[in-house]
């Protein structure tokens, strides 16, 4: 009589066939793995550091195996600013206008020595640094750096994406600043 009882409470026809096909996690989980490997970016390329990041994205490279591969040319569909080269005071405004018009959530990359610190261009000119016109993620170190520093970089930054707190409810939702037109 024990035998029927536990075979009606344990029904191995049922669950033998999920076995290893189901799997359970939080939904944050879920949602930081889908959006670390559908990086939608936007390349700022000024200067000869966009050799090294084509040719990362070339196939001997192949920055798509990491879910990074199709650059947007409009902010408003990018999730990921790719800051490539040399930016002058008279592009830092733009370059902030760019940063503003990009949705939440958004990472910025700092590719490369002139956009991390300037470079070797120390004068009036050069902004020192992206770090003080907008907030940066990922620095890639280099002049230019290497296509397997490139790839590093995506590593660290969807490592970032996968460990960070997904906001997928409206009370998590940041609400979007005006911009402010100038006149």
């Amino acid at each position: 009589m024990s035998d029927k009882k536990t075979s009606r409470l344990v029904r191995p026809d049922f669950t033998d066939p999920l076995r290893g096909q189901v799997y359970t996690t939080r939904f944050d989980k879920l949602l930081g793995w889908a959006r670390k490997y559908s990086l939608f970016q936007y390349p700022f390329v000024t200067a000869c550091c966009g050799m090294e990041y084509m040719s990362a994205s070339a196939g001997h490279y192949d920055i798509d195996r990491f879910g990074a591969a199709f650059p947007r040319f409009s902010p408003r569909q990018a999730d990921v600013l790719w800051v490539v080269g040399t930016i002058s005071h008279k592009l830092a405004p733009i370059l902030k206008t760019v940063y503003e018009q990009m949705a939440e959530p958004k990472y910025v990359v700092s590719f490369g020595a002139c956009a991390s610190c300037g470079g070797p261009y120390d004068n009036y000119a050069t902004v020192q640094g992206i770090d003080t016109i907008i907030p940066v993620d990922i620095y890639i170190a280099g002049c230019p750096p290497r296509p397997e520093a490139v790839l590093d970089g995506v590593l660290k930054l969807q490592q970032m994406i996968q460990n960070s707190k997904q906001p997928w409810r409206t009370s998590d939702v940041i609400e979007p600043k005006p911009l402010k037109l100038q006149k």
